[in-house]
């Protein structure tokens, strides 16, 4: 403690500060114990940013400050090993100059410290470079002056990634104690290494299985177009008109379905998918196929489904709409107005509306040809109900069913 004290020659009082009672072991000690605490916490912080997924790149260079910083050291570097070439690439670091960061590489023989660390696995503290004798001197570390350094090997399933270096220019010597610090800092990061490996590896496997899945697609698209290419041909030679009428209408439905496909696995999503976006760019699609029919779209945007209750909803407004543009207005333009919709109950409904001849007394939801047979069957698989509204203009038709099932 201070005490002051005053010189009556001078009139001042003096600070004086008596010597200390705690001997110097000790006060050794406490500096080793404040050390040691700071490391712990450095660890832990940098523990917490690795968990949170942060970019490879960043907690490379991160790791290196972390290092340099726990060990009072002026230089750290991450040495990402190269086995096509034998050698390191600095590829992170601390201290050093811009030539080095992603530039400078190193042998990576046994004859080097960090070498002998990534082939033996095994710690290596030098303390004396300049007199080392187990390794040579990397010429970078004489450049830079290096009195010292650590290495730890940055390890990993199969090949490592290579390694941790803390380097000094100062006097004094890295202990048994910072080498524990250096490891707690490798294995973390060696940890993230491992898992960005991975993520990568599972990265690249997507990539191909959508790679795959976009040309199986492709081809059952292309199969798609020449069933219905075939249809239309051998309509064109049959000799009976309701031959051609049934072939035509087979073409047309395979190319509907052709459409939704196309649509559907166009995007990144196939297990799920806006159905109201959806059922815009179908009926889009469908709007270029039907000369002289207008077709207007009101449908809700947001309404996520699975694709297997995507895909026969949007079908069943296909044919809906084919038919609207076939007979509801005999031969003359008209328009079609599809709305959607979803309720408090989760419940989704589709309105396909034109305003038409509409349609005889006696055909229902439960008559009618093959198109309102295959719009019943699809309203039946997606467990909801086809209802069919008499407007004093046209024919208004109702498709409900639950959102899950």
């Amino acid at each position: 403690m201070s005490v002051a004290k005053y010189h009556p020659n001078t009139r001042e009082f003096l600070v004086e500060t008596p010597p200390s009672d705690v001997p110097d072991h000790l006060e050794t000690s406490l500096a080793m114990l404040r050390s040691r605490v700071q490391q712990q916490q450095i660890l832990a912080d940098f523990g917490v940013l690795a968990l949170k997924g942060t970019p490879l790149s960043e907690l490379l260079d991160q790791a290196a400050r972390s290092a340099a910083e726990g060990l009072g050291a002026e230089f750290a570097k991450v040495l990402k090993y190269l086995p096509e070439e034998s050698r390191f690439l600095v590829c992170s670091g601390v201290g050093w100059g811009s030539d080095v960061v992603g530039k400078a590489t190193i042998g990576a023989d046994t004859a080097s410290p960090a070498g002998y660390a990534l082939q033996t696995g095994k710690s290596v503290i030098s303390n004396h470079l300049d007199i080392e004798e187990r390794f040579r001197t990397p010429q970078l570390l004489v450049e830079y002056g290096i009195r010292r350094a650590m290495n730890v090997i940055l390890g990993g399933d199969g090949i490592p990634f290579g390694v941790l270096e803390v380097d000094s220019r100062s006097e004094g010597e890295f202990r048994e104690a910072d080498l524990v610090f250096l490891r707690g800092i490798a294995n973390i990061l060696g940890m993230a290494i491992e898992r960005h490996r991975v993520e990568e590896s599972l990265r690249k496997a997507l990539d191909r299985q959508k790679t795959l899945m976009k040309e199986v697609n492709h081809r059952v698209n292309n199969s798609f177009q020449i069933i219905a290419s075939m249809l239309v041909l051998h309509s064109s030679a049959s000799q009976s008109a309701d031959v051609r009428h049934e072939l035509r209408q087979a073409s047309s439905r395979i190319a509907a379905v052709a459409r939704v496909h196309r649509r559907l696995y166009s995007g990144d999503e196939i297990d799920s998918l806006d159905l109201g976006a959806y059922l815009h760019d179908v009926c889009t699609d469908l709007a270029g196929s039907l000369f002289g029919c207008e077709i207007n779209v009101n449908a809700e945007k947001g309404v996520v489904v699975r694709t297997d209750r995507a895909i026969p909803a949007v079908l069943a407004v296909n044919e809906l709409i084919t038919n609207a543009a076939k007979y509801a207005y005999v031969g003359r333009p008209g328009s079609v107005w599809v709305t959607m919709s979803l309720d408090a109950q989760n419940a989704v409904t589709i309105s396909v509306r034109d305003k038409g001849v509409g349609l005889p007394s006696q055909v229902d939801n439960k008559s009618g040809g093959l198109g309102m047979r295959l719009v019943n069957a699809f309203a039946q698989q997606l467990l909801g109900e086809l209802r069919i509204l008499r407007r004093d203009q046209g024919t208004e038709f109702v498709l409900s069913f639950p959102l899950f099932t």
